[in-house]
């Protein structure tokens, strides 16, 4: 039997439409741009016939509302077999985080892992309803074995937020990259190893 992976991308948040449209005016496209493709789209032959992966499109990444993802999300999850492996990245991070710490998950949940997730305060208006509850004490619980990376050169999410995350998840496996940026690489092979640790 093949080892469901589930894999929730990152996205943006804004306080407004208007703020929203004022940063698409500022963003400038490129052809490369338009080439890269990340670790996401290699992690299903990185991982082999072993795994299976899969990664929905979240609603509206480039203004994200937790409200819509916490929905789609809901439809999802209760598909996947017991014993599924989550992984977020950015602000698919702290949307499971968010996630498992208020709701109730409808089967058994292996492992979460948090790639470069930004921690948020409750009551931070500009995270479109992704700031965390005082407490992730529901999420240590339901969400399996918890692994952390994080690069200390990460350019979009402070390296601090990882602390808060430790603290709060006290149990979670840490991994410190070093020029790894906020992975938006081609591979990631630590992921892909701690993965396959549940092979067996």
């Amino acid at each position: 039997m093949n080892h469901q992976v589930l894999v929730i991308h990152g996205g943006n948040t804004f306080r407004d439409r208007e703020e929203y449209l004022a940063d698409l005016e500022t963003q400038t496209v490129t052809l490369d741009d338009l080439r890269k493709t990340g670790w996401k789209s290699s992690l299903g032959a990185a991982l082999g016939e072993d795994f299976e992966v899969f990664q929905p499109r979240m609603p509206n990444a480039g203004d994200a509302k937790y409200p819509e993802w916490k929905t789609y999300f809901g439809k999802i999850l209760p598909l996947m077999d017991p014993g599924v492996l989550l992984v977020g990245h950015s602000l698919g991070g702290v949307f499971l985080a968010k996630y498992l710490a208020e709701e109730t998950v409808p089967q058994r949940i292996k492992a979460t892992s948090l790639v470069s997730a930004p921690y948020w305060p409750s009551g931070d208006e500009a995270t479109g309803g992704f700031d965390l509850p005082a407490s992730l004490e529901k999420f240590s619980k339901q969400g399996g074995e918890t692994f952390l990376y994080h690069s200390r050169d990460d350019e979009v999410v402070p390296f601090a937020d990882l602390e808060k995350y430790q603290k709060a998840l006290p149990h979670a496996h840490v991994r410190i990259g070093e020029g790894r940026g906020h992975y938006n690489t081609p591979d990631f092979p630590e992921l892909v190893e701690d993965i396959k640790g549940f092979e067996s």
